[in-house]
Parts: C-alpha cells; sequence; structure tokens
C-alpha cells in the first residue's frame, strides 16, 4: 500500500509539473504567433487628413515588420473620441491600436465626461511624429507680416474672423493661444474639418486659419494663401517663415505630435513588439522621406518609447488644462 501511495503521488507531481511545462509553451506559442488575424489600427479622424496619412504609412511598414496585417479604420466624430473610445473598450490583445494627435491631451479639459480617461484606460507604445502649424491668411488679407496680423487682432478683434477644424481640433486650439497672447476675441468659425477651412480660406471667405504644415503646404507653395509664422520652436526647414515666438510671442509653441497605443492591459511582450515595429517604421527611408515632404518631424529613438510618450500624454493633459480653462471652452 505505501508502494502505491508512493507511485500516487510521484505520478501527480509529474503531471502538474508537465501541465505548468505545456500552459508556459502555450503562452509563448501565443506571443510568437502574435499578430494571430490583421491590426486594426484605430485613426479618430476623417480619411485623407495627416493623421490618415502618417497612419497609412506606419500600416505598410510595422505589419511588414511584424509579418501581419495592418488595416487602418477611420473613426470620427466627436472631436475624436468616438474613435478614441472604441480603442478603449477594445480587446486587449494588440490586435486594435489608436494613433491619435493632441486631441488625446485636449479631450479631458474640454469635454465635462469621457467614457474613457485617456491615460488610465491605454498602454502607450511610442511617440511618432511631431510636426508645426502655421499660421495663413487669406491671399488679400492687409497684413503683411506676423506682427501686423496680430495688430489687427488687437485692433479689429471680432471683425477679423477665424475659421477651425471644430471645437477641440490643433488649429481651435492654435487660435485660442494667439488670441490670449493679443489679449482679444476674433469671431471663430467652426468646420468639419481643416479642408472646408481651407477652401474657404483660398475663396477669401475668411481671413486667417492656423493649420497643419502638412495640409497647408500645397497652399503656401501654390501662392493662393499668405503664410506669416509657424508655431514650432525652431524654423522649419523648407519653409521661409519664422516662428511665433520669434515675432513678438516669446515662449509660444504649438505642435501635432502624434502617439501610438494599445488598450490598457495589452500583454507587456506584444507592446515590446508593436514598439520594435514602430522603431522600425521611422527608420524606414521611404517613410522618413515621406514625412519630410509633409514637413513633419519622425520621433527619435528616445522619443518612440513607451515609457516616454506616457510621459509626454501626461505633461500635455496638465499643460492644456490651463489653457482651455483659461479660455472657457467646453463641449457637452
Amino acid at each position: 500500500m505505501g508502494n502505491f501511495a508512493r507511485f500516487g503521488r510521484e505520478f501527480w507531481r509529474t503531471a502538474i509539473v508537465a501541465g505548468a511545462a505545456m500552459f508556459c509553451l502555450a503562452g509563448q506559442g501565443q506571443a510568437q504567433t502574435y499578430p494571430a488575424k490583421p491590426i486594426a489600427l484605430v485613426v479618430p479622424f476623417a480619411a485623407g487628413g495627416p493623421s490618415d496619412t502618417i497612419a497609412r504609412l506606419l500600416a505598410v511598414s510595422m505589419g511588414q515588420a511584424l509579418g501581419g496585417q495592418i488595416i487602418v479604420e477611420n473613426i470620427a466624430g466627436a472631436g475624436s473620441t468616438v474613435g478614441i473610445g472604441r480603442v478603449a473598450k477594445s480587446d486587449a490583445d494588440g490586435h486594435t491600436l489608436l494613433l491619435s494627435h493632441i486631441s488625446h491631451a485636449t479631450t479631458p479639459s474640454l469635454f465635462k465626461k469621457l467614457a474613457y480617461d485617456p491615460v488610465a484606460d491605454f498602454s502607450p507604445i511610442g511617440m511618432v511624429t511631431d510636426g508645426a502649424f502655421v499660421l495663413v491668411g487669406r491671399k488679400e488679407l492687409a497684413a503683411a507680416t506676423f506682427a501686423e496680423v496680430m495688430a489687427k487682432i488687437k485692433a479689429e478683434k471680432t471683425a477679423v474672423s477665424y475659421a477651425h477644424a471644430g471645437v477641440g481640433s490643433g488649429s481651435h486650439l492654435c487660435g485660442l493661444m494667439l488670441m490670449q497672447a493679443a489679449g482679444a476675441t476674433m469671431t471663430q468659425i467652426p468646420y468639419r474639418g481643416t479642408g472646408p477651412a481651407m477652401n474657404d480660406l483660398v475663396s477669401g471667405k475668411v481671413d486667417l486659419l492656423c493649420d497643419q504644415i502638412t495640409s497647408a503646404l500645397p497652399q503656401i507653395n501654390g501662392k493662393t494663401v499668405k503664410a506669416y509664422a509657424v508655431t514650432s520652436a525652431e524654423k522649419v526647414a523648407g519653409l521661409d517663415l519664422p516662428t511665433v515666438a520669434a515675432s513678438g510671442i516669446p515662449g509660444f509653441k504649438i505642435t501635432i505630435w502624434h502617439g501610438l497605443y494599445a488598450p490598457k492591459g495589452t500583454p507587456a511582450d506584444v507592446v515590446a513588439k508593436l514598439n520594435a515595429a514602430l522603431r522600425t517604421a521611422l527608420k524606414d527611408p521611404t517613410i522618413i522621406k515621406r514625412l519630410a515632404d509633409l514637413s513633419t518631424i519622425p520621433a527619435t529613438e528616445a522619443q518612440a518609447q513607451p515609457a516616454f510618450l506616457g510621459k509626454q500624454l501626461v505633461a500635455e493633459i496638465a499643460s492644456w488644462k490651463k489653457i482651455i480653462e483659461a479660455a472657457g471652452v467646453t463641449v457637452e
């Protein structure tokens, strides 16, 4: 009976060890087979815009690095919160990702209620790009320099019209900062995107627009609008324009940075694979050239790390909270 008992104990001990080993191997097998299906890369803005262009560049290169397919999905609406909220509620398996710009940092202050927490509900993968805005005006606007534009805003106030892509958009936020600096309020005209806003600027229906260089460059090069200054801390290569900071508003800076995120709880090894694929994409000569053509700067090796993006997001949320609260802008 004693031998039988010892045999039984040994049998179950061996079975438990073998089962644990098989479980570990199964887990490793799942990690090794990621991605197991096409990855959805959600862009919370309409197709055809700068964010969409960047996402499609990433999708090709990252898909090749991961050995899978990445499909861009444009889920626009409610100042980007619809698409962002969709990703927050997705399975945390690395098969649904988010590419968003500064709206991910501004919506907490703009919206009274959000269906997600921009920090707690996401796992940062890495920063993707950083690009400036450019202040442009209609071709016949009676202002030749940025200083003259600011003088016009201060003197004429609401007689000056400012177009933007909707509450919470980068162009809207840029306008808020300009008005705070001028100490005067322009008449703001919201559009469904900077595309239609730019169309009305070109046709002379509105006076000013702060747009991403990516979108404004064709009109600047075509001389259908006047370009006054860029909003980055440094001048932008390929554009013979001063910075806003050097043109009368010291310390002025607003850039349209993009970050890549996964839902919170995504396995660390999956995040690591995605991060490696992102860093590979940002070194791709084709992507570097295409981003340069768009006057957008790819993230550095340090910026493309999950920890950097996480800190960047928290800092930007705090910074924009001050600006938005001072402007008294909220969305129900």
